[in-house]
């Protein structure tokens, strides 16, 4: 529909952050970083590494932050015979403190049904998690009791269930551990302002003030505001399901540092993908979901994108 309207004269400007339709499109490109332009030119001439270092404002090779080797050591968070019917048949895993654990699957695998059962957010028939040596069932488990233990969580879907759209921004990054900005038993909005702006400006948050509703914010934004609630409740645990799905080149570089930073704090971090270069710049370790059932974690040097693929579907 697009080529058809410019054949028959129509000017048109087609707004996205991904390149293989733009491509696909335009033939023309301007390039907007923090509200300038600051690159224009034909497609046809630049290549996808020179427009990613344009919009992000660093190299291809710079966009995952650099991570020292985990250090070995005891599992801080052990997931053993997770079974949730009638996807997840069986998912077993351990992160030690300061590792990230990459999950991939396709579509249908079980994945996102995977962590929310861990999270009491689905039932579970059988199964235990460990944190830091404490065992409990999988099964009945809700997600207060998850919040309690120091698991975090950051949905998929942050319209529906990740985020109070309505509330203003200092509301949705305190939710969880609103007692920090609390006097006798009453929310100082000054102190809770404070603490999220500290929050958000470690992951880059834009916004006009901690009092905008998250609603108005561009959607890379609002997925900054759920990594920064997650920061702001100091879990030891980060359970993050597709965290950078619908956002900018640039915002997933800010929450690929905001990330790779709550490891080196020693933090265990599970990090559910279908996007495999994400995983390969930033994990440890990597395991493949295929069918409901999650396969061994392996070191990512150990993987190879075909071998992965290959795991996923089965082959």
């Amino acid at each position: 529909m697009i080529r058809r309207l410019a054949a028959a004269g129509a000017a048109v400007v087609y707004i996205s952050h991904f390149l293989e339709e733009t491509r696909e499109i335009a033939d023309g490109y301007t390039v907007l970083r923090d509200g300038r332009s600051v690159a224009t030119g034909r497609l046809a001439g630049v290549s996808n590494d020179v427009l990613i270092a344009q919009m992000v404002g660093r190299t291809v090779s710079e966009l995952y932050p650099a991570r020292p080797p985990v250090p070995a050591g005891e599992a801080a968070f052990e997931v053993r015979g997770l079974v949730a019917p009638p996807v997840v048949r069986s998912a077993s895993f351990s992160i030690r403190c300061g590792e990230i654990l990459g999950a991939f699957g396709l579509m249908g695998s079980g994945r996102t049904e995977m962590v929310r059962a861990i999270y009491g957010l689905a039932p579970a028939r059988e199964g235990a998690v460990h944190v830091r040596g404490q065992e409990t069932a999988a099964g009945g488990a809700t997600a207060a009791q998850r919040l309690a233990q120091g698991i975090g969580y950051v949905s998929e879907d942050r319209k529906a269930e990740g985020l109070a759209l309505p509330m203003p921004v200092a509301d949705n990054v305190t939710l969880t551990r609103l007692q920090t900005c609390a006097r006798a038993g009453f929310v100082s909005r000054g102190r809770q302002w404070q603490q999220a702006e500290v929050q958000s400006r470690a992951v880059g948050v834009r916004a006009a003030s901690m009092g905008q509703p998250v609603r108005a914010l561009s959607g890379g934004n609002q997925q900054k505001v759920a990594v920064a609630r997650l920061l702001h409740q100091d879990a030891s645990v980060l359970l993050l399901d597709e965290p950078t799905r619908g956002v900018d080149i640039g915002s997933k570089a800010q929450i690929y540092e905001a990330i790779a930073a709550a490891a080196a704090r020693g933090k265990a971090v599970l990090f559910v993908s279908s996007y495999l270069p994400e995983l390969f710049g930033l994990c440890d370790r990597l395991a493949v979901m295929s069918r409901g059932r999650l396969g061994e974690a392996r070191p990512v040097a150990e993987w190879t994108p075909a071998a992965v693929m290959e795991a996923a579907i089965g082959a």
